[in-house]
């Protein structure tokens, strides 16, 4: 049986980190080991970190004596990669039939929807003017 090609994505464990170190930039272990809602040891983080450092993930810089981790990936990359395979995955790599599915089963509110028209209808507008200069 062939290998499942490894995602790119981020572990739930590995998204949390991340989401600590997005809102308070360079981290030594201790500090996002102290802003986890769990409580996990400081082993466990360490070694989390030191897992997303080799992922290319966080980059590390020794302060004092101790490593601070600052995110490589930014928030909006990680989410496009979560999109895109959540997409390729799920919806045979058809944007449109994600929305679609968002739009039958009421997961958009009618303020969402109304920014989607908006923001559908500026995209048409930039692609009208792109091919009028042509």
């Amino acid at each position: 049986m062939a290998r499942k090609p490894k995602t790119k994505n981020l572990t739930p464990v590995e998204l949390e980190i991340m989401k600590v170190l997005w809102e308070i930039g360079p981290a030594t272990v201790q500090s996002v080991r102290e802003k986890l809602p769990a409580d996990p040891a400081y082993t466990t983080v360490q070694t989390m970190l030191n897992v997303l450092l080799r992922k290319g993930r966080v980059k590390r810089a020794l302060k004092g004596q101790a490593y601070e981790y600052a995110p490589a990936l930014t928030r909006q990359a990680a989410v496009g990669q979560a999109v895109r395979d959540l997409i390729n995955n799920l919806f045979g790599g058809s944007a449109e039939d994600l929305i679609m599915n968002l739009l039958q089963t009421r997961e958009l509110t009618p303020e969402k929807l109304s920014k989607l028209k908006r923001l559908v209808e500026e995209a048409e507008s930039k692609k009208e003017k792109k091919h009028g200069n042509e």
